[in-house]
């Protein structure tokens, strides 16, 4: 019997567990999670804390997650990606972050879009990794981010179902004001963005519908080297 891969797993916040176990759950993999919200906290709240203090905790999270005998690295929360200096790592597991594989989506993507947020902190460092990721790729983007003001403070606090209901409300009225194509850009907007979809039938792209392809490809590699 072939053994279960090891995923590690970063995250911000405990909300994120759910959709990650939830996807993954047809796969052979363990998934093992680490959350720390309070790296968030003092990055957008304390002006004492500075990017090179941020930057030695993710690394700290990094290497550690690696000697947790896992095969891969999943990171969930875009500002760690953001702040995440790989060069300084000394780890060989392989490194998977939830925005890569929804920027290349996105990235194919020719008509004009709307990329939604609700955590304004997460913006600039997603943004500027969007656009390297176009560069790169030499692929040209038409879009524009909204940020859904005074919601994600809902999701911290732990009201879900009230943070839900104020992203579904915003997709809602944009839908009806525009045709560019939307998308949200955060795991803790998934659920919302799908009971949208369903009810309006209208396509919104989120970073977990481009995520299990990703991951199950990555431990597939990881097995095949070994």
């Amino acid at each position: 019997m072939e053994l279960k891969k090891r995923l590690g797993c970063l995250h911000a916040h405990y909300s994120n567990i759910e959709y990650i176990e939830n996807a993954l759950s047809p796969y052979n993999i363990e998934l093992i999670h680490f959350v720390d919200p309070a790296l968030m906290y003092r990055v957008t709240s304390d002006e004492n804390f500075q990017e090179a203090d941020a930057q030695t905790k993710v690394k700290e999270q990094i290497e550690w997650i690696a000697k947790c005998n896992v095969d891969a690295i999943l990171i969930t929360c875009t500002n760690y990606i953001a702040i995440l200096q790989e060069d300084q790592l000394s780890i060989s597991v392989p490194i998977i972050k939830i925005d890569e594989p929804f920027f290349d989506y996105i990235c194919n993507i020719q008509q004009p879009q709307t990329i939604l947020f609700t955590n304004p902190a997460t913006v600039e460092g997603t943004v500027e990794r969007l656009k390297q990721h176009a560069n790169n790729h030499q692929k040209s983007l038409d879009f524009e981010v909204v940020v859904i003001n005074n919601t994600f403070e809902l999701i911290m606090r732990g009201l879900k179902e009230e943070y839900n209901q104020e992203i579904s409300k915003f997709l809602n009225q944009i839908i009806k004001d525009g045709k560019k194509v939307i998308s949200v850009a955060q795991l803790s907007m998934v659920d919302a963005s799908q009971q949208v979809e369903y009810e309006t039938s209208k396509t919104i792209i989120n970073p977990l519908n481009t995520l299990v392809s990703s991951v199950v490809n990555q431990l597939e590699l990881e097995r095949i080297n070994q």
